[in-house]
């Protein structure tokens, strides 16, 4: 997968996710540890959302324990620079060619 294919699925899920009527609060937020591609609210829970696109296999797959340990201490550090008392989750959202599919409250 290029850059590109990966910038236009971060595009795609987010138009998404607003049509849907998340509110994006950031994309593509950084740590020393790792990055969140989208962080979104809705109805008062915040969203961490993972983009994962491929058009050849199962992107899921790609959505390791090693992968969800960075996302965790992002989200971590989130908190430490935007402290709030929303609840959230961690989300995946796949992007494949045919279509989007949002897979909701990934577990650590």
């Amino acid at each position: 997968m290029s850059e590109n294919e990966g910038k236009e699925a971060e595009k795609r899920a987010s138009l998404h996710l607003q049509t849907l009527g998340f509110h994006i609060l950031t994309c593509n937020f950084h740590s020393k540890f790792g990055e969140i591609d989208i962080i979104a609210l809705k109805e008062n829970i915040l969203h961490f959302c993972e983009v994962k696109y491929s058009k050849h296999y199962d992107p899921l797959e790609r959505i390791t324990p090693s992968k969800m340990a960075k996302i965790s201490k992002t989200i971590q550090y989130y908190f430490l620079r935007y402290p709030n008392t929303y609840d959230y989750q961690i989300d995946a959202i796949i992007v494949r060619p045919e279509g989007i599919e949002i897979i909701k409250n990934l577990s650590c």
